[in-house]
């Protein structure tokens, strides 16, 4: 039996670490539907289990997000992390700017600010030349290069909703998001401009070979809610 070593790493991690609530348990897949993070806590999370390894030299990452945190608020968007390095955080930083960070300093870019209504949020990135994009509602920001020659490691836990200071520890409540996420995709390689244009309009593109949401194996744990896409 072939069995997912990305699954036993972050089952074994999350229960010999952080305690569950009783109500957590793996559900698999969020077609049609949203995750609501109503408060701002330090225990409110989404674990998510990747299709493969996350072993990386290049990506695409999008998402449909919405909050009504202000601006000078950060807030964490996406998190991975393995036992000693943050492999791959988003966040929308204090100064309104949107970020992304690789095992050390980061990359920031200026774009539209979130918003109570729904943004289309993708983010690229390859290894070869170290070029970085973030696409806003189909828009692609100015590239810049960073982190040309990396590698993001395997074997890390990703968590919606929460920035592990710590592997699976450490969480802030003034980091937490707090607002609406659905649609959460990633690939192990960069989309094309037309491919990201229409996840954009929800036209049918390639399903996401790490994360697929409407397959997408999950966890909840604290106050997060799973509601219609009305």
């Amino acid at each position: 039996m072939n069995v997912n070593p990305a699954k036993i790493a972050l089952v074994l991690l999350v229960v010999t670490v952080l305690p569950l609530t009783p109500s957590s348990t793996m559900q698999v897949g969020l077609s049609e539907k949203v995750l609501v993070f109503p408060y701002e806590t330090d225990f409110s999370f989404v674990a998510l289990i990747p299709q493969k390894e996350m072993a990386l030299r290049a990506f695409t990452l999008c998402m449909r997000v919405a909050t009504e945190l202000p601006e000078e608020r950060q807030i964490i968007l996406f998190a991975y992390r393995t036992a000693d390095y943050d492999e791959l955080n988003v966040w929308r930083e204090k100064d309104g700017r949107v970020s992304f960070y690789m095992s050390g300093d980061g990359a920031f870019f200026h774009l539209p600010p979130l918003s109570t209504f729904r943004t289309s949020l993708c983010l690229t990135w390859e290894s070869r030349a170290g070029l970085a994009a973030f696409w806003v509602d189909g828009k692609r920001s100015t590239y810049q290069v960073y982190k040309p020659g990396h590698s993001i490691r395997p074997q890390g836990t990703i968590l919606l909703g929460q920035d592990p200071d710590k592997h699976l520890g450490g969480l802030e409540a003034l980091q937490s998001f707090v607002g609406e996420v659905t649609d959460l995709n990633m690939w192990d390689f960069v989309l094309s401009r037309s491919m990201i244009q229409a996840w954009h309009y929800k036209h049918k593109v390639p399903k996401g070979n790490i994360f697929d949401w409407a397959t997408m194996e999950y966890e909840l744990n604290g106050n997060v809610m799973v509601v219609d896409d009305d």
